[in-house]
């Protein structure tokens, strides 16, 4: 498969060129940058050197055209930019930035811009989506904390179990892209935890359409900070049941829902550190009596990011999700 990114001088873009790398099916032909164009790649990213011999193109579509699929990892309101047009050209497309997670109504309410090329997609977690993206020409990768998230509680969404959910979700600082500004500055995060938008990220939106697919009167809740670290985010959900459960009864709702989920991974304790560089996202369990505690752990960049856009992609050209993707965690 011929590969294109659209905006690959970025963390995301960068990521996906390290994972493509090792793809044994895909070849990357394309790749552009406004700010980079005619440089080699590793000249922007100086951990790929030797790797590939490509230079940077403008965004333009036709210098896409002969790409089998793109990945458009761009900021938010720019994708829509791109993706019609490759879409009339028989291109498949993988969307990082959010133009097509939402309705278009809530997009614009959410991000205050205006959609001006608004297509349906299918919503990128393959654990929950994965025959309608193997049948998808367009599939917008999910946000970092709604995987995290919706993972976290979808097996007891879909039994309709959940009276209330609380998210407590604690992310690295990649999650902020890689333009500095004052909220990343070394000073003011280092030995801190920073709480933000702590009511109102523009995430929570996604993490109560998926999770209302299964179940609709549930109620969510979701507090997002950053740590001072560069990768993963660690969600603890809080979740109130509707009766009690037990820890056993737990894992065993859990290993049914998941039992064909290569990157799934019931732990008995979750770590960071356990899924640094990797595709997997980790999930522990505790019981409390009419609350559980459920406990995940992705690498925001790879599960959250590109990796699983790189699963999705595998999905979209009837490959086994995981080609490309079996990478151990880096320990310690």
């Amino acid at each position: 498969m011929k590969i294109g990114i659209i905006g690959a001088s970025g963390y995301t873009g960068g990521e996906l060129l390290r994972l493509l790398a090792m793809h044994p099916e895909a070849e990357v032909s394309a790749i552009s940058s406004r700010r980079f164009e005619g440089k080699e790649v590793w000249k922007v990213h100086a951990f790929l050197k030797g790797f590939y011999n490509l230079k940077f193109c403008t965004p333009e579509v036709e210098n896409f055209s002969d790409c089998d699929l793109v990945f458009t990892a761009v900021p938010h309101g720019e994708a829509m930019l791109y993706a019609p047009k490759l879409l009339e050209l028989g291109i498949k497309v993988v969307d990082l930035s959010a133009d097509y997670r939402l309705p278009k109504e809530v997009y614009e309410k959410t991000y205050g811009k205006k959609h001006t090329a608004y297509l349906e997609a299918v919503y990128g977690i393959p654990e929950i989506h994965r025959e309608e993206i193997k049948k998808a020409n367009l599939v917008a990768n999910p946000g970092c904390y709604p995987t995290g998230t919706i993972l976290a509680v979808a097996p007891l969404a879909k039994l309709e179990l959940i009276e209330r959910v609380v998210f407590d979700c604690k992310s690295g600082i990649t999650g902020a892209g890689e333009s500095p500004s004052d909220f990343t500055h070394y000073p003011n995060l280092h030995e801190s935890i920073v709480p933000y938008k702590v009511t109102d990220h523009r995430h929570l939106p996604e993490i109560v359409q998926e999770l209302s697919r299964f179940q609709q009167d549930l109620k969510v809740y979701f507090t997002p900070q950053v740590f001072p670290g560069s990768r993963g985010i660690l969600t603890n959900a809080h979740v109130f049941l509707r009766g009690e459960l037990s820890r056993e009864e737990l894992y065993k709702i859990y290993e049914e829902f998941y039992r064909d989920c290569y990157f799934i991974r019931l732990q008995d304790e979750v770590k960071l550190i356990q899924v640094r560089g990797s595709n997997f996202c980790d999930i522990s369990l505790y019981s409390a009596n009419d609350r559980a505690v459920v406990i995940s752990a992705i690498d925001n960049m790879v599960k959250g990011a590109s990796g699983q856009a790189i699963q999705n992609m595998n999905l979209m050209f009837g490959l086994k999700e995981w080609v490309g993707l079996k990478i151990p965690p880096l320990f310690p």
